[in-house]
């Protein structure tokens, strides 16, 4: 199962998150503070690996905690809807009677009681006929009824059977639709013809039961039960819901650990978050080297003279040496299993461990290829710390858990080196080929420029409770929601400058959704061999087009050439396009490109370069609620985005601005890179190929 979208309520800061969409990796920005934690949290605990207890005092929020802790039902804090996969979809549809496209998601929520409710939105069983079909099944019967010449025996009959037949008829012609109970009405009104002393012979009766029959199997159409309704599936799917393995930085192992401690807090449940995140990872630790705190502490104890003993006996003596030599060879052997596992995991280093024992004390050893010498785990960075320790819980946790589990770490990797940051999201894209993830941060190292697709911002709205959004180029709201973004524009800023070391040409554009059009263009023209770029294309966001003097000064700045700039051919794009061309851009205006030069369209925008057939059923499966599909209002040859933002506003559909065309973006990109170029009409990619050429010749031209 694959996680798609998950929405938290009620939960600490988090009043209301909205629903979240997620990728194979996705990260969650923010500021301090901002709320990170308490959007990873209730989805650990909709179903944990490991403890994930709900705790009232800490979960609940503080403003609502007499109010719920009062409540018979308690609230719902965290609902998730998930792909079943392939297996399970085909197992559901025929436990359920459904098709395949009704039962493919499901929708899992938890209650603060811990009860689970499962759903399928997708599935809506046909509830109501339109009169019209009904009427057509009775008026096909009267007029074969009326055809058929009668027995003598059965003249009466047929008038019968027509006059109450006709009357039936009358009976639903106030109704539009009819539902299972008016046909169980109209049925039993027919049902009062009786058919005793009817010829076997007759046609006329066998014609009647069969108009019987066809209003019967229509009660059974609108009254197929909902998936919903199988206790079976709802377990079922709660029997496959993927565990979720979550580990935070103050979790990290300690050098030396006294084990009586250990052996105690690991049995307790009463200790703080610092102290229970320790003692979780120590768990785990001895759980994944096959030992036993209490086995090592018995181990090394010492033995001393009984009562009426002077002093040891020489079998004591030899028993206390077998006792401590057994214990060396454990932790020797735990020590090579530890030291081989974490080296074809973690590339960074050739790291070795030792663990020893003396006494009540437990120590871990580090040393490596360029250290040689034993240093105390608490003596090497906080970095290895961290990835000694979360490595550890991964591996034990999602052993338990089944490897299909997903991955929630909080604030990972904060102190590795800058490199070793970009090592580990590197990391993350491996593990995400058998375990989704998604992590807190606010390092832009740990942000993939080419991957801000799969970032949210996370911050803190003038109510005090925390919220996320898709939409990172936006800068409105207080300085939370700005300092969320500002993790974004770094690692944007850090992208840009690397690639410009190696000499890229950089596109600005006007915003993410621009981003993420022009990067999927780029990947098929490329692919399919249409485009073979001199230099690297990135197309860094400006925010908007107030945005795009500030980041071409900076992005200019580097190596005193101008930028390409890209803009709408809307009144903003074109206001932008002005004030760059007299002001910054005067020496070079031809480095300002207009989207209406490609498409030949004025006032056309980015989504204008578009296949619009593809845009149309991606908006159309995205609102499906509308009354009336866009695609039945789209205007050929009109800029799309004013079409689309009117026929929002007609049906009643509130499109977030600008956050609705990331979305847009977001989802018509996934298409096009799984469909490629080969439905993609031929005078799209001509447009395409026309853009890029004019993007590496305009660069060169100003060198």
């Amino acid at each position: 199962m694959k996680l798609l979208r998950f929405r938290v309520t009620n939960f600490r800061s988090v009043e209301d998150s909205g629903w979240i969409e997620t990728d194979d990796v996705t990260a969650f920005i923010g500021t301090n503070e901002s709320g990170k934690t308490n959007i990873l949290l209730p989805l650990w605990k909709l179903n944990p690996a490991k403890e994930g207890e709900i705790v009232a005092t800490a979960d609940y929020p503080r403003k609502h905690y007499n109010d719920f802790r009062n409540l018979d039902e308690k609230p719902v804090f965290i609902e998730a809807v998930f792909d079943v996969g392939e297996e399970l979809v085909q197992e559901l549809a025929t436990m359920t009677g459904s098709s395949v496209d009704e039962v493919r998601e499901t929708t899992v929520s938890r209650c603060y009681d811990g009860t689970y409710s499962v759903g399928f939105p997708k599935a809506a069983p046909q509830r109501t006929i339109k009169r019209e079909r009904l009427g057509s099944v009775m008026s096909k019967a009267v007029e074969e009824i009326s055809a058929m010449p009668p027995m003598k025996t059965e003249e009466a009959l047929k008038t019968e059977i027509l006059k109450i037949t006709a009357a039936a008829e009358a009976q639903i012609k106030t109704h539009q639709d009819i539902d299972d109970q008016q046909l169980k009405v109209v049925r039993a009104f027919l049902g009062k013809i009786s058919f005793d002393g009817t010829p076997k012979s007759s046609s006329i009766a066998p014609r009647f039961q069969r108009l019987l029959d066809e209003i019967k199997a229509l009660e059974q159409e609108v009254s197929q039960p909902h998936p919903e309704d199988f206790s079976e599936a709802r377990a079922l799917v709660k029997n496959k819901l993927p565990k979720f393995v979550y580990y935070s930085n103050y979790g990290n192992l300690d050098s030396e650990i006294y084990l009586p401690y250990v052996i105690e807090n690991i049995k307790r449940e009463d200790i703080g978050a610092k102290e229970g995140a320790k003692a979780r990872t120590l768990k785990v630790l001895f759980e994944f080297v096959k030992l036993k705190p209490e086995e090592i502490l018995e181990l090394g104890q010492e033995l001393k003279p009984g009562p009426n003993q002077a002093k040891l006996t020489q079998p004591q003596i030899d028993q206390m040496a077998e006792q401590k030599k057994e214990r060396s060879i454990l932790l020797q052997s735990a020590s090579a299993d530890l030291t081989q596992k974490f080296r074809d995991w973690w590339k960074r280093g050739d790291y070795r461990f030792r663990f020893e024992a003396d006494g009540n004390h437990f120590r871990i050893w580090v040393s490596d290829d360029k250290r040689p010498e034993e240093i105390e785990l608490e003596g090497r960075s906080t970095g290895l710390q961290w990835f000694l320790s979360f490595y550890l819980v991964f591996l034990v946790e999602r052993a338990d858990a089944h490897a299909d589990s997903i991955l929630l770490l909080d604030e990972p990797g904060l102190s590795l080196h800058p490199h070793a940051q970009e090592d580990l999201s590197a990391f993350f894209d491996g593990l995400a080929k058998t375990n989704q993830l998604l992590y807190t941060s606010h390092s832009p190292f740990l942000i993939v420029a080419d991957r801000l697709d799969r970032a949210r911002k996370v911050y803190v709205d003038q109510n005090g409770t925390s919220k996320v959004t898709a939409d990172l180029g936006s800068v409105e709201g207080d300085s939370e929601k700005r300092g969320a973004g500002y993790t974004v524009f770094a690692a944007l800023g850090l992208s840009v400058a690397e690639s410009y070391l190696v000499g890229c040409t950089a596109v600005i554009v006007e915003g993410p959704s621009d981003q993420y059009y022009l990067s999927a263009i780029k990947n098929l023209l490329i692919a399919s061999g249409k485009l073979k770029p001199v230099r690297e294309l990135v197309f860094p966001p400006a925010g908007g087009t107030k945005g795009v003097k500030a980041v071409v000064s900076i992005l200019g700045g580097r190596d005193e050439k101008l930028p390409v700039v890209l803009v709408d051919s809307d009144a903003h794009g074109k206001a932008a396009a002005q004030a760059l061309r007299s002001g910054l851009y005067a020496s070079e205006p031809n480095l300002i490109l207009d989207v209406q030069s490609f498409t030949k369209m004025p006032n056309s925008e980015i989504e204008d370069l578009l296949p619009t057939a593809l845009i149309i059923a991606v908006l159309d499966r995205w609102q499906r609620g509308a009354n009336t599909p866009f695609a039945d209002k789209y205007v050929t040859g009109k800029p799309i985005v004013p079409q689309i933002e009117a026929w929002a506003q007609h049906q009643g559909i509130e499109l977030a601005k600008p956050g609705w065309k990331v979305e847009l973006a977001k989802q018509v990109k996934e298409r096009l890179l799984k469909g490629g170029l080969t439905p993609i009409p031929e005078n799209t990619v001509k447009q395409w190929e026309e853009l890029f050429k004019a993007f590496d010749q305009r660069r060169a031209d100003s060198a």
